[in-house]
């Protein structure tokens, strides 16, 4: 007898299960806060130089201004510079000390910022980048808060995923919890910007934990036909968490409050470990029969089922405990040593980036949409609720290949077309970007479950673990992106473009795996046609749905 089987017995989806994933809920809810935080935290607001002895009296602060500050071609005063020496200004006197008169002829000479900046507190009482100056040349260091917390995710993602596994779900979770919330109020005493991203990466290490570990601990405890649907469940959760920034960053403007806002609910997420179960799989595998026992027979109370002291007495599951053990684990060489799977792999490799890269790209960029920032955080929110609809018919009726090609060519086309408007057409701007957001959520949802359908079951959490490495690394890059605007304005919005299509065009070259059977050996996937017959693959199925 197998797990499965020994799952079957006991409920495989009931009372127990609902509660587990009803206290796995936190952490799904507080990571896109984490994830997405840097939309409040590291806003910049309107800025210009600071100008010492600036009149307050003076009736006419535009004027002012345009003695001091050179104007961009938009008319806007420009943000970084200021004129050598103040400009004279009819009907004023505006000479500063030292002044050559002969300096205001010809073109006026302009200096970066001596004496810092003043900054618009209208908005933000207080963001990373008003705390350290990191504004004009020193904005790429603002980006970057962003990409060191996705490097940390990555490296936490590898470590606690080895941990886990070698010491137990439930414990590492705890580890994780405690460090996040360690690291997070440290991050909100930061005396220095360097001090900031040492423990903001370091929290991103610890979510990692999170995002590894809640993940199996939910779906160990459900049986095949239900892990789909808890899967899809959960995936509303972050879109409520998405959903949830916009109103804690509208009743919070300081960001040292709002990074303890979002940080402090580890504390029940701590308190509640102390229903979470751990995976008696896991347990079995480590030969801890005795306590495997404990939770398979609170699983059955609960789920209502009676069950024989024979088929759960410590003999038959050390038969259980016995085959799960002989089991190797896999690697992530594994993936590359036979041919057709390390095809998939390499597909899904590029497809996973190209999502990572949209999402993220199109979630950490707000702005200039018409919209305050919270509407807009809100609004990407909400429409990630009719994109998982859209998903999930599509998935079951068109299939999940021409469902995650759509999706990525979907926020590649709505990213393009948005370099075809001009600024005075905010609207179309933003039902693009709106339109965007939604395909690059599909483009997620549908990754998900169309790469765990490639994989057989021995290889299914290892492909998982090494895409989603992979996406993670397109994650830290997107922030980056940004920058590119120093070259070409619209070149940001190109690359994204650009690799979403590329993605969009891979998927197209990876089987299909509606009303497949799940494989669950290399044998089983390699025994299928060659990449280049994949159209021929199709006709069965589609035969068989007609």
């Amino acid at each position: 007898m197998g797990f499965e089987e020994l799952l079957e017995q006991v409920g495989g989806f009931g009372p127990f299960q609902l509660l587990n994933v009803a206290l796995l809920a936190l952490p799904r809810i507080l990571l896109p806060m984490h994830f997405l935080l840097p939309n409040f935290l590291a806003a910049v607001p309107s800025h210009h130089c600071a100008l010492p002895g600036a009149s307050a009296n003076f009736s006419h602060q535009d004027t002012w201004l345009a003695a001091y500050l050179p104007r961009e071609p938009d008319g806007t005063f420009s943000s970084c510079l200021q004129f050598t020496y103040p400009q004279a200004l009819p009907n004023t006197t505006l000479w500063g000390e030292g002044q050559i008169p002969g300096e205001s002829q010809g073109e006026p000479s302009t200096v970066p910022c001596p004496h810092g900046w003043e900054y618009d507190r209208s908005e933000f009482s207080s963001t990373t980048a008003t705390e350290w100056d990191l504004v004009c040349e020193q904005r790429g260091l603002n980006r970057a808060i962003s990409t060191f917390f996705f490097a940390g995710v990555l490296v936490g993602a590898v470590i606690f995923g080895y941990l886990s596994d070698r010491f137990g779900r439930r414990r590492l979770l705890l580890v994780a919890y405690v460090s996040s919330l360690v690291m997070g109020l440290t991050s909100t005493a930061s005396v220095n910007y360097i001090m900031f991203i040492i423990t903001r990466t370091l929290t991103g290490a610890a979510l990692a934990g999170l995002t590894i570990i809640v993940l199996p601990l939910e779906m160990e405890w459900l049986d095949v036909r239900h892990r789909t649907v808890a899967g899809v469940l959960s995936t509303f959760f972050w879109t409520g968490g998405v959903m949830l920034l916009a109103l804690v960053g509208y009743l919070i403007r300081d960001w040292r409050w709002l990074l303890m806002a979002v940080t402090l609910p580890c504390v029940p997420g701590i308190l509640s470990l102390w229903w979470v179960p751990e995976s008696a799989r896991w347990l079995l595998t480590q030969g801890r029969v005795k306590e495997a026992q404990g939770y398979l027979l609170r699983c059955a109370r609960l789920n209502g089922r009676p069950v024989g002291e024979d088929s759960l007495g410590l003999e038959a599951l050390r038969k259980v405990a016995a085959a799960e053990q002989v089991v190797r684990r896999p690697s992530y060489l594994d993936l590359f040593r036979t041919p057709r799977i390390r095809y998939i792999s390499l597909c899904c490799m590029v497809v996973w980036f190209g999502v990572n890269v949209s999402y993220y790209g199109q979630s950490l960029d707000l702005l200039g949409l018409g919209l305050n920032l919270y509407q807009t955080q809100l609004l990407f929110g909400a429409v990630e609720l009719p994109s998982k609809l859209v998903v999930y018919l599509s998935v079951r009726h068109a299939g999940r290949r021409p469902t995650q090609a759509a999706m990525l060519l979907g926020a590649a086309l709505s990213l393009g077309g948005r370099l075809l408007l001009t600024s005075e057409m905010v609207y179309w701007s933003t039902v693009l970007a709106v339109l965007g957001k939604g395909f690059s959520e599909g483009a997620f949802t549908t990754a998900y479950l169309f790469t765990s359908e490639m994989y057989p079951t021995v290889l299914r959490q290892t492909g998982l673990g090494l895409t989603a490495l992979v996406g993670r690394l397109g994650g830290s890059l997107a922030p980056l992106v940004t920058l590119l605007d120093g070259i070409w304005l619209p070149l940001p919005k190109l690359v994204y473009a650009g690799i979403a299509l590329i993605a969009s065009c891979t998927a197209l070259l990876l089987p299909e795996t509606r009303r497949a059977q799940l494989p669950e050996t290399i044998q089983d996937v390699e025994r299928k046609s060659a990449p280049s017959s994949l159209q021929q693959e199709q006709v069965p199925m589609k035969q068989d749905h007609d």
